[in-house]
């Protein structure tokens, strides 16, 4: 579905997340990939997942500084001359924000830290990206229910994962005309080393999974496949859309515990 399209990776830490789950599937369907990581810590993991999934390079790039992101941006043309997709993966808050009662939790300093990572660094990829995607490309970021929905112990996140599906609609609004689609994936609970952050997650996941239509939680590689169809042709006619893989939890209006 993605054969032979270039593919750039951006907020894999882990093998265990979600970003890796996209990557593998994608990496399965022919794509090349290049993958960034945050900081030197990382860059020994990246460089072997990269080996393992037909990577064509890895990059350092911080996505809270805008240096970092023209580098990174920069070395895909460089290597590539231009880039047909965009995996935005990248959350992080600071642990008050995500735990307890917000009118408790939230400050100035947490929202800013938050908005800035969660939210802006998408934008301040498609920004310095856009110019150099080819024709009939394709973006997609990764968003959460908590962003439409009061979650417990979400927080801040959740305002920020708003933010978030809000740029997807507005560069989706402007992009399309340049050929390029901008989606989001709004995914179910999953067990990976960023979620466990979240006070009470193990609850969410077992409440979740019991209350879906599909009475299970949904996997990685779920999210995978469903980010390896829009972000190949086969999703020509899709953009700005949050797409729910999530076991049909959000179409319900209660979920009562079971």
């Amino acid at each position: 579905m993605v054969k032979n399209k270039k593919i750039l990776v951006v907020g894999l830490a882990n093998k265990y997340s979600i970003a890796a789950a996209i990557s593998q599937s994608l990496s399965e369907n022919g794509a090349t990939l290049g993958f960034s990581y945050q900081n030197d810590r990382f860059e020994k993991f990246i460089d072997e997942f990269s080996k393992e999934t037909n990577g064509a390079f890895t990059e350092i790039c911080d996505v809270a500084k805008d240096s970092d992101i023209k580098s990174l941006v920069k070395r895909a043309v460089d290597e590539w001359g231009e880039i047909d997709g965009l995996v935005h993966s990248v959350g992080f808050a600071p642990a008050d924000q995500i735990s307890g009662n917000i009118e408790d939790s939230i400050t100035r300093e947490g929202f800013a830290i938050t908005h800035d990572v969660s939210a802006y660094s998408f934008a301040g990829l498609v920004k310095e990206a856009y110019p150099y995607m080819s024709e009939n490309s394709s973006i997609i970021t990764l968003t959460y229910i908590g962003s439409q929905q009061a979650t417990p112990n979400y927080n801040v996140m959740g305002m920020a994962k708003a933010s978030l599906e809000a740029s997807v609609r507005y560069f989706a609004a402007t992009l399309g005309s340049k050929g390029i689609r901008v989606n989001s994936i709004s995914a179910g609970p999953i067990k990976t080393l960023a979620a466990s952050g979240i006070k009470g997650f193990k609850t969410m996941l077992k409440q979740h999974g019991a209350n879906t239509p599909l009475s299970r939680n949904i996997t990685a590689r779920e999210v995978g496949d469903t980010a390896t169809f829009l972000l190949s042709d086969m999703a020509g006619g899709i953009t700005g859309q949050t797409i729910y893989v999530d076991g049909g939890y959000n179409i319900q209006a209660m979920n009562s515990e079971q």
